[in-house]
């Protein structure tokens, strides 16, 4: 390592050195073991084994060259200067085979704890329940699984290698200096603190430089990422400010552009610094190396080995002075990972739990009350982006709800906005546990089912479709993987999407865009219609299946859903109460209640709350019927 790339490994210790003071965590240190690097133990011991092997034959390079300087100034034979200059050249193949073995099993061992570091945190991030997903920004809990996993990595591929690497350098290189001269290595010792300390002051002013920076770029991504969207772009567009917006990202831009150049002219004085301090201390070793060569006192390849190991005990001196606060840095990553890791997923498997028998399901809801889980239960405020959580929670919003749908019958839920119909719908399908009472299939409580053989049984369609960034063919594949060409068309053609998928430029392979934005609303609802009919559930709960589409696409979905309800267990929500009058039996829900129960000809012979929504939504045109009877 030469003296200017010395300088610029001080530089990014020195900037890094400036994020955490934390103390370390002897508890976080034991669980990064146990969890993730026990797997790797044997390759991080042989990983080990090379970066101290690689150490030493980078001392004993300068060692020979001063070797050969003085076969060179004794009259040594040429063969004997030739053989040295062959062990050079044995040492620095050696070192680079070392180099490169240490390198693939760094890269092995840091690439194989992302992997299992990402795939812990994937497959608990599935099992947190829905409430979890509606609190976290999605872009933060992106970079738990990207950025902080990464951080995690250097703590195995760079800080330990180099922890231990410039350890050993250190200790042979000063050792073997103060072999050949103490008092050089005391002198040369004695300049360290002006390596170090510009490395610090500068470095505190160039991390500040850097956050700004990222903060603004952070800002910029986000503005990107909302904007870029179709529904963002729609909204930019239609309140006519592509102006403002654009006005808004080119400050950001700009700010970023001036702390580039100010981090890059900081930089480069930084380094230049760095360098002169650098050579100045190559020139003391050569002045006084060469002083006490001339009077006898030092031979002339110690002077040349000397000036030579310097860089070796500069470079991880500085290295070594902000190691701590590497370690520190990717422990940091780490305790962000488990952060996610310990949050507990409200909603899991009994160790007994026994899979749905086949056959008719029931559905029951039985005197059931439920609350939402409160924040500090299933999220975290740095997923947040928020100082402290929102305390508020546990409130009770369904209070004693009972109703039972006898296989192939269709219970309707209506009633207000905000009344709790779709919590019902969510907790059918176990997306949350209720707090007292039980929910029941096929005669057996939710909470000592699989959650395997409860998604097998169950389908749901929600009032937005959502749909991936994906194929149609990949999109219908999620509810039924093996499903065969003929029966993806089948379930196309009795949704009543089989000449609409037929006409894309690529058929099943057609791509519908960011959550099915090529596709219309009455497209993508019977799309997902669908995928529903891919998996033949037993029991299907739709939730406003019809919401916000017009009057032809509505007559396809409700066509399509004919296909969907025939002889199954159905729980539909709806607001348009033309859509539930053939329900065996509806429920009017209000405020978390379940206020009346019927038949649609025994609700309204009741003149209750269903009469009334009734009323709102037809009284108008069953008045202008009237009129125009009364007229003819």
């Amino acid at each position: 390592m030469d003296l200017q790339l010395t300088a610029m490994t001080s530089m990014y210790n020195a900037i890094h050195a400036q994020q955490d003071r934390r103390p370390l965590s002897l508890a976080t240190l034991r669980r990064i073991w146990r969890q993730f690097a026990l797997p790797h133990r044997r390759r991080l011991a042989w990983f080990l084994v090379l970066s101290v092997i690689t150490a030493a034959l980078a001392v004993a390079t300068p060692l020979l060259a001063g070797r050969v300087v003085d076969a060179i100034v004794g009259g040594a034979t040429v063969g004997f200067v030739a053989l040295l200059a062959t062990v050079i050249a044995a040492i620095a193949l050696g070192e680079a085979g070392f180099g490169l073995l240490s390198r693939w099993l760094s890269a092995r061992i840091g690439e194989g704890l992302i992997l299992d570091m990402r795939t812990a945190v994937y497959n608990h991030v599935q099992r947190m329940p829905i409430a979890f997903f509606t609190r976290a920004r999605t872009g933060a809990l992106v970079s738990r699984l990207n950025n902080d996993v990464i951080g995690a990595q250097r703590a195995f591929s760079d800080v330990l290698s180099g922890v231990v690497s410039n350890t050993v350098t250190l200790l042979l290189t000063l050792a073997v200096m103060t072999g050949i001269s103490w008092q050089i290595t005391l002198l040369a010792l004695g300049m360290l603190p002006l390596f170090v300390l510009p490395a610090r002051r500068m470095g505190a002013k160039l991390a500040r430089l850097e956050r700004e920076a990222a903060n603004h770029n952070a800002l910029m991504s986000t503005q990107m990422t909302e904007r870029f969207s179709a529904p963002g772009a729609t909204l930019v567009k239609l309140f006519g400010r592509p102006d403002h917006e654009s006005a808004e990202f080119a400050v950001r831009a700009r700010r970023v552009r001036d702390i580039g150049v100010r981090t890059a002219m900081v930089q480069e004085a930084f380094v230049t610094a760095l360098t002169l301090v650098s050579a100045l201390a190559l020139a003391l070793v050569y002045g006084v190396g060469g002083f006490y060569a001339l009077r006898g006192q030092l031979d002339p390849g110690s002077v040349v080995s000397l000036a030579l190991l310097l860089t070796r005990m500069y470079a991880p001196l500085t290295a070594l002075a902000t190691a701590r606060v590497e370690v520190m840095s990717a422990l940091v990553s780490f305790e962000r990972v488990f952060e996610v890791l310990d949050l507990r997923p409200l909603v899991a498997d009994k160790p007994d739990a026994r899979a749905l028998p086949e056959g008719p399901v029931s559905l029951e809801f039985d005197h059931v009350r439920f609350s939402y889980p409160s924040a500090e239960q299933v999220s975290l405020a740095s997923l947040e982006e928020v100082a402290t959580l929102d305390t508020r929670g546990g409130v009770e919003v369904l209070h004693d709800i009972s109703f039972r749908a006898e296989p192939g019958q269709m219970v309707a839920l209506v009633g207000s906005s905000g009344a709790g119909k779709s919590t019902i719908a969510q907790l059918a399908p176990r997306l949350y546990d209720v707090d007292s009472g039980a929910v029941r299939l096929a005669g057996t409580d939710v909470r000592d089912l699989t959650a395997a053989s409860i998604r097998e049984a169950m389908g749901m369609v929600t009032q937005d479709g959502h749909l991936f960034h994906d194929t149609v063919r990949a999109n219908l594949l999620l509810a039924h993987p093996e499903a065969t060409e003929e029966e993806l068309w089948d379930a196309l053609r009795r949704s009543r999407m089989e000449d609409l998928v037929t006409s894309l430029p690529d058929g099943l392979d057609t791509i519908v865009g960011e959550r099915g934005y090529r596709l219309s609303g009455g497209e993508r609802q019977r799309l997902t219609i669908a995928r529903l009919l891919l998996a033949q559930p037993r029991v299907v709960i739709l939730d406003e299946a019809t919401a916000h589409l017009d009057s032809t696409s509505e007559a396809a979905v409700q066509e399509a859903l004919g296909e969907v309800l025939q002889g199954r267990t159905s729980v539909v929500i709806a607001h348009r109460l033309s859509t539930v009058q053939a329900a065996d039996q509806i429920l009017v829900v209000e405020q978390g209640r379940v206020v009346e129960r019927g038949t649609h000809t025994e609700l309204l012979a009741a003149e209750g709350r269903y009469s009334q929504l009734y009323r709102t939504q037809f009284g108008s045109q069953h008045d202008q019927s009237t009129e125009m009877a009364a007229a003819s």
